[in-house]
Order: C-alpha cells, then sequence, then structure tokens
C-alpha cells in the first residue's frame, strides 16, 4: 500500500552542513542506521506525536500504510500512548512488519478496511487515523474509518480530498496536514531511539546501487526504509 511517489535524501558521498544541523546520536545506533531517522523517522513522529496528545488510554488510533513510514508510528504511538493500534496495509510483508513493530489489529486492505476497523472498534471509528499513502482512496476510507469528533491526519499525497461541508460540521472530524518535524522533534526522537523505543527496519545498499534500490522501491519490495551507503 506504498504510495506509488519516491522520496530520496542525497545520492552523494559526503556533504557540507553547518554545526547548527548536527545531532547527538545514540551510542547504540550508527551512522549508516540513523539515517532514515532525519526524515522518514521524523515525519511519522511528527503525525504519531500530534495523534498522541490527543489520545485517551484505551481508545484507538488506526494507521494507513505499514511501509517505511507506518512502522515507525506504530512504534512511537506505542511508546507515547496507551491506545489500541491497528494497521491497514495490502502488502502481507507490510502487515508482518506492522505486527513485529507491536500493532495490536493487521486488516489487509481489500475493499472491506472499513468496515473491519468499524467491527473493531464497535461501530465507532478511530480516534485517530494517521493516513500515510495519501491515495487509491486512502483518504475517503481514512474519514469513514475516523469516529465522530476524530481525527484524520493525512501524510502522503497524490490525491484530492473530498468531503461534504455538512458531514464535517456535523460529525465533527478534523483533517489536519503533516509536512515534516522540527530540530527539536528530532532530538526528542533520538531520545526514544536512545531509549530502545524505536527501531527502523532498513535494508542497505551500495552507493552504485542506487538505481537497484529505487526499482525495489517501485516494485515494493524494500521492507522498512532503504539506505544507500557510501
Amino acid at each position: 500500500m506504498a504510495p506509488k511517489t519516491l522520496t530520496t535524501d542525497s545520492f552523494a558521498e559526503a556533504l557540507v552542513t553547518s554545526d547548527r544541523n548536527l545531532v547527538p546520536l545514540p551510542k547504540s545506533l550508527p551512522p549508516h542506521e540513523a539515517a532514515p531517522y532525519a526524515n522518514a523517522g521524523l515525519t511519522a513522529y511528527r503525525a504519531a506525536k500530534r495523534a498522541t496528545q490527543q489520545l485517551l488510554p484505551g481508545q484507538t488510533c488506526a494507521i494507513i500504510g505499514a511501509g517505511g513510514l507506518g512502522h515507525i508510528a506504530i512504534q512511537i504511538v506505542r511508546a507515547m500512548s496507551a491506545a489500541e493500534i491497528i494497521v491497514i496495509d495490502s502488502n502481507d510483508a507490510s502487515l508482518q512488519l506492522a505486527a513485529e513493530s507491536s500493532a495490536d489489529h493487521m486488516v489487509k486492505a481489500d475493499g472491506g478496511e472499513v468496515d473491519a476497523v468499524m467491527s473493531l472498534t464497535k461501530g465507532h471509528g478511530a480516534e485517530a487515523v494517521l493516513d500515510f499513502v495519501g491515495e487509491t482512496g486512502t483518504t475517503s476510507k481514512g474519514l469513514a474509518m475516523t469516529r465522530k469528533a476524530g481525527s484524520y491526519y493525512i501524510v502522503g499525497y497524490g490525491e484530492d480530498i473530498s468531503v461534504s461541508a455538512f458531514d464535517l460540521v456535523i460529525n465533527e472530524k478534523n483533517i489536519i496536514g503533516n509536512l515534516v518535524g522540527t530540530w527539536a522533534e528530532l532530538s526528542e526522537l533520538m531520545e526514544l531511539a536512545h531509549r530502545g523505543f524505536i527501531q527502523i527496519e532498513t535494508q542497505e545498499f551500495d552507493l552504485a546501487d542506487a538505481n537497484t534500490a529505487l526499482r525495489a522501491l517501485l516494485e515494493g519490495k524494500i521492507k522498512g526504509r532503504a539506505v544507500l551507503v557510501p
């Protein structure tokens, strides 16, 4: 259920930056393993942090897409709240990764995912829905599985969100856009990593094999995040 668009950070052997951009790494985290934290990790952290600030114990968080960002968000929600976590994805390998990342329920995105989430939430829907896909119909399904007065956090993008103003007002649902986090939030994420709450699944490629990595991404064969190592 990964989006078709790709994001790349750098294909260079080295880059020049300022000391302002330096963040201390946990001793247990080598630089090549830390690389995804500054992009995928920080993006997932921003959305998950917002959601957990509103989630009460016993409430539900539904996460659409358990790939490179989603499996990180699962761990963040688990570390920062007592919410029940439902993960929706069309890829069996991604659902397995969700289970390994401590999700409570795995739902196959096969057309019946909204009904499945509604069933798991006793007909109410999830208090928070994090959509890391944002295309192929996930926006309408994500809003449909958001309970009244709940919040739908959109992270992935690729299609328009279409919702009637009447339904939005009557159900008091919130639609919240998320881009990426701040430097302060990156430090917070590093603290979670330092304490062992977050572990990003990575697959490493030599820098010379960048095209191979991109092809694997397009074909949905990457488990977690792809990292190019000079």
